[in-house]
């Protein structure tokens, strides 16, 4: 079909700031094919609820469903049984939508044959927004995955959001809900890969991302994306990719230095490891176009809180995630 029935699935909790923003650009897409947006609340108390209330009733093309157990796994699985839709498309409440970007993610899945995606763009709105927005577009940070830097079209592990067949999206039985509330979609891309499928980032497919706008807030955000990965890794025996690794080894350097120097005085190792890590956050904040002291800070806390939520995660071994497997 040229103009195959599209369903957008889009968790939320809490997002009265960015409700409007979002719907008004999921609803004011140039695809001209059927389509409908089904939001998957996960229990707002904030004014979403009411905000969804009156888009809904002025936009039959949106449906407003609950999602009890919260967490976007959860709400996206809710959101696909109830679509109308042969291709799935889906939505953060964090992100603003170009007006073709349903459109050019159809005609992705057509021409490439398997789920495709965007590059995570992020844009701040604070000067801590705007210093994390800095560090996620370097390397050093992020790491080099292609879903980050790709300039065309290529075959890669994971994207961004993304859109796929419902079918095959329930051959797989959805998303999986880790205990950390993350890496839900890592895992799918994972395991759709697995299944013999292909994975491409589409640049032309196009959305901005806002980031966590406090230190806190962007601490415990990655302290949770450590901690998923750590699920995946106990879950799947192996993680995606090696990107991970880099946080959790930093992470573990330190402690070995830290053991190291209390209990027998030698501290030149734990130096080595802080001044190499300091010298990589020096690099990443004079390069940045936002405040180089902020990008210091955001980058150092995105790579402390992953690195130790990876720590945590395999501290607490695979119970947590036994009876996710299938």
């Amino acid at each position: 079909m040229e103009h195959p029935p599209v369903t957008v699935i889009l968790p939320v909790l809490d997002e009265v700031a960015h409700i409007d923003d979002v719907m008004a650009d999921l609803t004011w897409q140039d695809y001209e094919g059927p389509y409908e947006v089904i939001v998957a609340d996960g229990g707002s108390t904030d004014g979403t609820l009411e905000k969804l209330a009156v888009i809904a009733e002025q936009d039959d093309r949106v449906r407003v469903i609950d999602n009890p157990d919260v967490r976007q796994a959860f709400g996206l699985n809710r959101a696909a049984a109830e679509a109308k839709g042969r291709i799935l498309v889906r939505a953060d409440g964090h992100t603003r939508f170009a007006p073709d970007y349903v459109r050019r993610s159809v005609e992705a899945l057509g021409e490439t044959g398997g789920a495709v995606g965007g590059r995570m763009s992020p844009t701040g709105r604070t000067p801590f927004g705007r210093a994390v927005m800095a560090a996620m577009r370097s390397p050093l940070t992020m790491g080099p995955g292609r879903f980050h830097h790709a300039t065309e079209r290529e075959q890669v592990d994971t994207v961004y959001l993304g859109a796929f067949d419902r079918e095959a999206f329930e051959e797989l039985n959805g998303f999986r809900p880790f205990p950390s509330g993350t890496s839900e979609d890592a895992d799918f891309y994972y395991r759709w890969r697995a299944s013999g499928r292909k994975v491409f980032v589409d640049p032309s497919i196009d959305s901005t991302y806002t980031p966590r706008d406090t230190p806190r807030s962007l601490w415990r955000q990655y302290f949770r994306y450590g901690q998923g990965k750590a699920e995946m890794l106990w879950l799947n025996g192996e993680l995606p990719s090696l990107r991970p690794l880099a946080p959790l080894i930093l992470v573990l350097g330190l402690l070995a230095g830290l053991i190291l120097g209390a209990g027998s005085g030698v501290w030149w190792p734990i130096v080595v490891i802080l001044g190499g890590w300091a010298l990589l956050l020096i690099w990443v904040a004079v390069r940045s176009e936002a405040s180089p002291v902020l990008a210091l800070v955001a980058a150092g806390v995105m790579h402390l809180a992953y690195g130790m939520g990876m720590v945590w995660g395999l501290i607490r071994g695979p119970g947590p995630v036994r009876d996710l497997r299938t």
